[in-house]
């Protein structure tokens, strides 16, 4: 199996792989490839399938469920969900351990394409080798001044851990944009600016959160 055929899937289903672990993998496992939305264009594909249209709950979920579970069937791999727990998998251990996934500034993920920006639909477990090109360092290293610190309307990483009470506590004042846009300090990033996700997918994602 080759990376390039993973990735030649991916692509007809809007996704793109953000990285591959080889490490601490479960039992049997060789190769662990996480997938994420494949931008500019993943919003309008989702939106355009029948769980967004059905009016179910967890549309999104269901979606990943049923096209990463298809890829998995193609290729002969085990399909892993950031969903449905508990138990839950590890995907933020595993998305460090790609080494294409950093912990930022403000104590977010941050990867080096999607930035903060960053969501993990679905992982494929492969029970074989794959070689992968070696990940780069993490952007924050380079990034100055650091946009992302400040950008919080109510502060809300500025202590030692992320005070979730602020921030839903702002979310309904009419000068917050976060409901509307996305995250303020996820939007601050740059490596977000250039990774083409729609206000209306982030918006969608609020919701969830609220």
């Amino acid at each position: 199996m080759r990376l390039e055929h993973i990735e030649e899937l991916a692509v007809k289903a809007q996704l793109t792989v953000f990285g591959t672990v080889s490490d601490n993998l479960p039992k049997d496992l060789e190769t662990l490839v996480l997938l994420g939305p494949l931008e500019p264009g993943f919003w309008p594909h989702f939106t355009a399938s029948e769980e967004y249209k059905d009016g179910g709950a967890d549309p999104l979920d269901r979606w990943s469920a049923r096209v990463i579970g298809k890829l998995a069937d193609a290729l002969g791999a085990q399909a892993f969900f950031p969903f449905g727990g508990p138990p839950y998998q590890p995907f933020i251990q595993w998305a460090q351990d790609s080494g294409r996934a950093h912990i930022s500034p403000v104590g977010l993920l941050v990867h080096d394409v999607a930035g903060l920006m960053v969501s993990y639909r679905g992982a494929l477990g492969f029970t074989q080798n794959i070689e992968t090109p070696r990940p780069g360092p993490s952007p924050c290293i380079s990034c100055e001044p650091k946009p992302c610190i400040m950008a919080c309307p109510v502060d809300a990483f500025a202590g030692e851990g992320y005070d979730v009470a602020a921030c839903k506590a702002d979310l309904d004042r009419p000068a917050n944009t976060c409901m509307t846009q996305g995250c303020a300090v996820r939007r601050a990033c740059p490596v977000s600016q250039s990774y083409g996700r729609v206000e209306e997918q982030s918006a969608f994602h609020m919701r969830a959160f609220k």
